[in-house]
């Protein structure tokens, strides 16, 4: 494979932003609420376009839960905004019980998820959201790579019926997937082909996980490399058709080790095709602070992290 050019970073927060403006251009029963943190999630955009349809409700982020619930049962589409920490741990009953129990057409949008919030440290950087929220009944789960990505995701969610987790972080990171592409819930990309090892990779873990691939081409290993947007529903035909041609994996996510993607690919092939698997992940501890850069070493969440996963499952096949 050739290396992965990009033209540009850019922060997936942007992408959201950009993609919650052109819903609300597109359908008036869109609205947004927020909990005082409008230019950070980059809602900012839709208030001003918007001012009839934004709420900003203050520190208070169950009722803002409750609040879209309600509009969502009202016939609205309400995104919720906020920090993902405080848009899933601080407010799991009120997301449990008033959007996914209750089934309603609400979007929770969290910003600035996983270590590479960076300087804020462990009480904001959350690392376990992906499993609470692929654990609610009914619940979508996404996580797009990048700036167009999630740009596309944020229009495909407001197209679907139903609860839907949207997570992307802060920091600027390569914008490399196509402008304007169509984005399908549940429909993994095969971003490169290979036959050595499958890696299975979701949100800020893609671009390193095609850095990966091409170090290892080097090798002589071709690292077919898959982009996991969509954690729950999982797309199980397209990641067994890749792990029985490869007959092992890697799962690398910017999320702890127990819970997330790499569980949900584990429970997959336990019960269809059993093979030896590695997980590129936050070992079972918080965060601390740091730049997003010194973190993902610290942690072990780099392209040579997966180049190493792969020659350790490699070895097991």
């Amino acid at each position: 494979m050739q290396e992965v050019i990009y033209k540009e970073k850019k922060e997936t927060r942007a992408g959201f932003g950009e993609g919650l403006l052109e819903v609300g251009k597109q359908n008036n029963q869109v609205v947004a609420l927020c909990a005082d943190l409008t230019g950070s999630v980059k809602m900012d955009s839709f208030a001003k376009a918007f001012p009839e349809r934004f709420f900003q409700v203050g520190i208070a982020e169950a009722n803002m839960v409750g609040m879209a619930a309600g509009m969502a049962l009202a016939g609205k589409i309400p995104f919720v905004g906020s920090f993902a920490n405080f848009c899933t741990s601080r407010v799991l009953d009120q997301v449990r019980m008033a959007v996914a129990y209750s089934n309603t057409n609400v979007k929770i949008c969290g910003s600035h998820a996983g270590i590479t919030l960076g300087e804020d440290g462990a009480t904001h950087q959350v690392m376990e959201d992906l499993s609470m929220m692929k654990n609610l009944p009914n619940m979508v789960v996404i996580n797009p790579c990048d700036f167009n990505q999630t740009k596309a995701a944020t229009i495909a969610i407001a197209q679907y019926n139903g609860p839907v987790y949207l997570r992307y972080g802060r920091p600027k990171v390569p914008n490399f997937t196509p402008e304007n592409h169509e984005f399908k819930i549940g429909k993994a990309l095969i971003m490169n082909e290979g036959k050595d090892v499958s890696i299975f990779a979701t949100g800020h873990m893609v671009y390193p996980a095609l850095q990966a691939a091409y170090i290892l081409e080097q090798k002589n290993i071709g690292a077919e490399v898959i982009d996991i947007h969509t954690i729950k529903p999982l797309d199980t035909e397209r990641i067994l058709k890749s792990v029985r041609k490869t007959r092992c994996v890697v799962t690398a996510e910017e999320h702890l080790i127990n819970g997330g993607l790499g569980d949900s690919i584990a429970q997959l092939l336990v019960r269809n095709f059993p093979c030896p698997q590695e997980y590129v992940a936050v070992d079972d501890r918080f965060g601390e602070s740091g730049t997003p850069d010194q973190l993902l070493k610290e942690f072990h969440l780099t392209e040579n992290d997966i180049v190493d996963a792969v020659l350790k499952v490699m070895a097991r096949k």
